[in-house]
């Protein structure tokens, strides 16, 4: 599939690369780069191959967040519309966020607004420690809505007041702090950090990844005490699985399973 404002890449080793593809704007999200956002999702779930995936941002930016020039189009029009384009952002967040495979935001430059909202739903967050980050919809006259929920998460209630009551702009290793991103290395390292990751997603079994996704969200929703009787279920159901089997046989066996390619 071709997109017009993104970048979809699979490599041989089933890891893929989205990349956010209007560096002369920031890439900043506009109606286009929100449609082809959660395509290029359906399309990253419905390969059974990919293991991974990597979120970026093409040019010097991340993502400035949504385009204003969209969102002016926005303020003229009737409120069902309005509502419309609203739910655009949300799809584009729920998408990224629904993902089952591990998702790796490669933040290689600014990301403000809505940008900090796609870096929220990153399973795993490595940025160049010259990128800054902003939630700077107040100073607009905004609020941070259908990102609030993934960055309140992020951060927690203290530090979401911290940040987004005052759009000041933080550097790498205050997001850091704030539990934003994961690590923080130099513009020149960050291929190789991201790499790392990669490299450890690898040498797990695929369906177990994609499960404990799916079981952390659980809890995340229902707290630990009303999620045990789903997790005793779900480590019986995995239990069934060949994947299982073979992972505890390599270990017994003292080699690598089959998922691991060789050299790996």
């Amino acid at each position: 599939m071709a997109f017009e404002t993104i970048l979809l890449e699979i490599d041989d080793r089933g890891v893929a690369t989205l990349t956010l593809n209007r560096p002369e704007a920031h890439n900043a999200m506009d109606e286009t780069l929100m449609a082809e956002v959660p395509e290029a999702v359906a399309q990253i779930e419905a390969e059974s191959r990919v293991r991974a995936v990597v979120l970026t941002g093409a040019g010097e930016s991340f993502c400035a967040g949504g385009d204003l020039r969209w969102m002016k189009r926005m303020l003229t029009l009737p409120v069902d519309e309005r509502l419309a384009g609203s739910r655009k952002i949300a799809t584009i967040l729920g998408a990224l966020n629904g993902l089952s495979r591990p998702v790796i935001g490669r933040i290689n430059g600014q990301a403000y607004g809505g940008g900090v909202g796609l870096v929220s739903v990153c399973d795993i967050v490595i940025a160049a420690r010259e990128a800054k980050f902003g939630l700077t919809e107040v100073k607009l006259g905004l609020i941070p809505a259908n990102i609030g929920p993934y960055v309140v998460t992020r951060l927690g209630e203290a530090n979401a007041r911290r940040v987004m009551l005052n759009a000041r702009l933080f550097g790498a290793e205050e997001a850091r702090a704030l539990g934003l991103v994961s690590q923080v290395v130099d513009a020149a390292e960050l291929d190789a950090a991201v790499e790392r990751e990669i490299g450890l997603i690898l040498k797990c079994g695929p369906e177990a990844v994609a499960a404990t996704k799916q079981l952390i969200a659980h809890i995340d929703r229902h707290g630990a005490a009303d999620s045990i009787d789903h997790a005793m279920a779900e480590l019986a159901r995995i239990w069934e699985g060949a994947e299982s089997q073979e992972g505890i046989a390599a270990f017994l066996e003292r080699r690598a399973p089959g998922w691991v390619k060789s050299g790996g």
